[in-house]
Formats: structure tokens, C-alpha cells, sequence
């Protein structure tokens, strides 16, 4: 898709909201159109369906029903057709109680809309300004209030490793470096394995990206690259620099690796056919799902030393607009329900996330999540993710530009300029 024909998604709302309002008031005078749904029915639209992420909405699903709820499943496969759909039945008159979003810009036109009901009520009896992280908080709170409820907390530059592969090849312990990186990723290939196991798929692709900035780039030029734009930074030698290292990483995928889903990814590194794969934690799930645990059969590296910057992600339900008592009533419940401590751990342990609350006992998370707990507790190494710094015209640019190059063979110094344009055009 070239730069030029993405939608702006504010005007996409905006047209059909005023279709939407029509559509509504027709419906309305319909008889039979007002009868009461069950009580306190819940119906959630998400893009939570690989195995692992399954059985994280079930124990979601299975809290809500154990505090008087009933919950209504709409599973969509992938995230933006998922938000898609959401936005699509909110402004055409038939929204769902509820929609998984990310911790991001993503929501921010449907709240300037008018579209979300704010769920001020929960966040006040749930403590949310004591309990959730600033870069949590500034995302979810939009002129004074409360719009979304946070899930968990996901890092998308975890580095993950297989034991059984790094057996095979030769390789003792885990790199701290990414020089040390590509030293195993050689010591895999030469062994006949996949070295780095990849989803070829543009938000994998930007995935790495993040992944290898924050690491070689370092907060400093992270920020100074995502959140500010900043021309010189991103024609500096430091950030060339990290382009050249991430197209290195190319290098390593295996022929099968283009359209391929991130699960299956993971998996090559579950039977032991791959070596290193950059995802997000989400990832431990399928590792769960498996029966495989960390420190044993596969390693977790948040980042290459202890001042390495970790990236704040993650999922959270927004409340589409409703004036009907119980639909209300059930987004208030559900809000509560989710960022419930025992809710957020339950959550996180069958998602490979982290609590978003930082007052939960992390003793019965996994050692890369109690890692994650840790570093959460040093706020200098908050960053967060691309799509809390940009828009999501300006995030999808950037990763054209990076899937272009990852794919192509493009001069690093065109990429360093059209970077410059796309962040800069919006």
C-alpha cells in the first residue's frame, strides 16, 4: 500500500458516525428494538486467538462470570481487522460492550468522537492513579478522564531462545551483547538450524526494529527517533548504525519465513528448529501452552545490559457510547474485574504479559515475568512503545518504510530520509 492511500482513520469516523446516528435512531422505533438484554452480559471484541492467548481471555472470561457477569466472546484474527470491526459496529449503532485495543494512540480519534463511554467510576475505587504506570496512565486518560482499562503489560523487544537449539549448536550461555548475538545467530546457521525464527509480516518487521533501536540505539536516541522525530538524529551515525544492524538480522531467516504468523514462529523455536526469535512476551504463552518453562527448555532476554530500556506495550478494553443501564453497568463491572490484581495475574500468567498494576504480588509469575515486574519497578528504563509516540498514520508509515528495507535491497541512507518524511508529514 503506498504512503498516500492510507485512510485517515478520524474522517473514516467521523462520515460514519453520522451514518451510524441515522442507522440508530431507525433502529430504535423498530419494535422490539429496546428489549432488555441478559443481565449484565458482556460481548467483547478482540484478536486474543492463538492458543496461548485463548486461554488468557478464558481466565479474563471466567472472572467476569464468577463476579455476576455473562460473557460474550467475539473473536476476529488479527488486531487491526479486529479494531476495525469494533469501530465499524460502534459508529454504525450496534456496538459491543467492550473492545480490545493496544495501550496506544489507537482510540484516540473514537474518544474525540464522542464514541467511549469513561469509566472515571472504576479507575477512582480501583486506585489507578496510584496503581499504573505514568507512560499506562498518559495513554488511558484523555482530558481529565478515564477511557480504557488496562489488561496487562506487554515489552515487544523480548529476545527469546531456544535451549535445545543453542544445545546443537555449540553455544554455553546466553549473549549479553548483540555482538554476542550474532556470534550465536552464526553458530545456529553453521549447525544447520534457523537462526532467527521470523514472522515475515510488516508489524513483525517493525517488531524487530524497536527491538534492535532500543537495544543498539539506547533510550537516548529511541526518544529522540520516536517520540521526537528529530531529523538529525535519525541521519546520525548512531541510527545508521542501528538500520545496518537490523538488516543484518535478514540474514538469518529461513525461505519460509514471508506471511509466516508470529505463533509459528514461536513454535520453531518450541521444537527446537530455530535458535533466537524478537517478539513480544506474548510469546510465553505458546511456550506455556507447550509445557515448556522458562530457564529450562527456552530463554527470556528483556535487553543486553542493566540499563537496557524496556518497552511499555500491552492491551486494554475501551467501552463503546451507550446510554442503556445495564450495558453500563456491565463496561463498569468488566473495567473493575479486569484490573483487579488477582484478574491481572491470572491474565498474565496464561498471556506471557505483566500486570499492569504495580501493586501485585509476582511471586507466581514465571522468572522472565518476575524479571519484567523488576525492571517495571526502575521508571528510567520506561519507554514506551512506537504507537504511544506516534499516530497511527505515522506509525504505519514507518513500517512500510522498515518492511520495505527489511525485504529489499535499499540504500540505508534513502531509508534514513524517508523516515524523516513520513514521521514528519503528519
Amino acid at each position: 500500500m503506498k504512503l498516500t492511500s492510507r485512510p485517515v482513520l478520524s474522517q473514516i469516523i467521523g462520515l460514519m458516525a453520522a451514518l451510524g446516528s441515522v442507522c440508530a435512531a431507525q433502529a430504535q422505533t423498530k419494535p422490539g428494538a429496546a428489549s432488555a438484554a441478559a443481565p449484565l452480559k458482556a460481548e467483547v471484541i478482540h484478536w486474543w486467538t492463538s492458543g496461548g492467548e485463548s486461554a488468557a481471555v478464558k481466565a479474563l472470561a471466567d472472572a467476569y462470570s464468577a463476579a455476576g457477569g455473562a460473557w460474550k466472546d467475539t473473536a476476529v484474527a488479527l488486531g487491526e481487522q479486529a479494531r476495525s470491526v469494533a469501530i465499524n459496529r460502534i459508529v454504525g449503532g450496534n456496538p459491543p460492550t467492550a473492545a480490545q485495543f493496544n495501550t496506544s494512540k489507537q482510540f484516540l480519534d473514537v474518544v474525540d468522537q464522542g464514541l467511549l463511554n469513561n469509566i472515571d467510576e472504576a479507575a477512582a475505587a480501583g486506585k489507578w492513579d496510584q496503581v499504573l504506570p505514568e507512560t499506562v496512565l498518559k495513554v488511558i486518560k484523555v482530558k481529565g478522564h478515564y477511557y480504557a482499562a488496562p489488561v496487562n503489560i506487554h515489552m515487544p523487544a523480548w529476545i527469546w531462545t531456544s535451549k535445545a537449539a543453542f544445545k546443537k549448536a555449540g553455544i554455553a550461555g546466553e549473549p549479553k551483547t548483540m555482538d554476542e548475538l550474532f556470534a550465536a545467530l552464526d553458530k545456529l546457521k553453521a549447525a544447520g538450524l534457523i537462526g532467527l525464527a521470523h514472522g515475515g509480516q510488516p508489524w513483525q518487521d517493525n517488531t524487530v526494529f524497536a527491538a534492535v533501536l532500543s537495544n543498539v540505539g539506547g533510550r537516548e536516541l529511541y526518544l529522540k527517533v520516536m517520540r521526537d522525530r528529530d531529523p538529525k538524529a535519525i541521519m546520525s551515525p548512531e541510527f545508521k548504525n542501528v538500520l545496518l544492524s537490523f538488516k543484518r538480522l535478514q540474514s538469518y531467516v529461513d525461505k519460509g519465513s514471508p506471511g509466516r504468523n508470529w505463533n509459528d514462529a514461536t513454535a520453531l523455536l518450541i521444537n527446537g528448529k530455530a535458535g533466537v526469535q524478537f517478539m513480544g512476551d506474548w510469546a510465553k504463552g505458546e511456550f506455556a501452552l507447550a509445557k515448556q518453562e522458562a530457564g529450562r527448555d527456552y530463554g527470556c532476554i528483556a535487553g543486553f545490559g542493566p540499563n537496557s530500556p524496556y518497552i511499555i506495550q500491552g492491551d486494554v478494553l475501551v467501552f463503546p457510547k451507550t446510554n442503556q443501564p445495564e450495558a453500563i453497568k456491565a463496561q463498569k463491572l468488566l473495567a473493575t474485574v479486569a484490573t483487579t490484581p488477582a484478574t491481572q495475574i491470572a491474565f498474565s500468567i496464561k498471556k506471557g504479559s505483566i500486570p499492569a498494576r504495580t501493586d501485585v504480588d509476582a511471586s507466581q509469575l514465571d522468572i522472565c515475568g518476575q524479571q519484567g515486574v523488576a525492571i517495571m519497578k526502575d521508571k528510567t528504563r520506561h519507554l514506551g512503545n512506537g504507537e504511544v509516540y506516534l499516530t497511527p498514520d505515522q506509525n504505519g508509515a514507518m513500517q512500510d518504510i522498515v518492511t520495505a528495507y527489511w525485504n529489499r535491497n535499499i540504500p540505508v541512507e534513502k531509508v534514513q530520509k524517508d523516515l524523516i518524511a513520513a514521521l514528519n508529514s503528519n
